[in-house]
């Protein structure tokens, strides 16, 4: 089975900034696609940022863009999330995500086969 271990959340002021960590591991770990997601009280799950392993390629939901940065790291087998200027709105649980073999560039959270715990982030006003 395949394991998500999230790290570097918490509370910051708006216009801060936060770095989010998932390290991945497993006996067979076959991820293409990895990416974040969020969730507020009583509200659906959003998606935030997703990552191409082979290649590298990116992608953002729109709010984010500009602001946010995914990145990986191939020898640690980890994937980050470069959160600068932070507002209000992005106060949520944050979870790390993986597809399986046949990935696709999605957004959609039930194309995402394996999830890490989620870690809180908090921004004050």
């Amino acid at each position: 089975q395949v394991q998500l271990v999230e790290s570097g959340g918490g509370l910051v002021q708006a216009g801060g900034s936060l770095r989010l960590s998932c390290a991945a591991s497993g006996r067979t770990f076959i991820s293409y696609v990895m990416g974040w997601f969020r969730q507020a009280p009583g509200k659906e799950r959003q998606f935030v940022a997703a990552i191409r392993w082979s290649s590298g390629t990116t992608w953002y939901a729109d709010s984010v863009k500009g602001r946010f940065t995914i990145s990986r790291d191939n020898a640690k087998n980890t994937v980050y999330l470069q959160m600068d200027s932070l507002e209000p709105e992005d106060t949520a649980v944050y979870y790390c995500a993986a597809q399986g073999p046949y990935s696709s560039s999605s957004t959609c959270a039930n194309d995402f086969r394996y999830w890490g715990q989620g870690t809180q982030v908090t921004v004050s006003s």
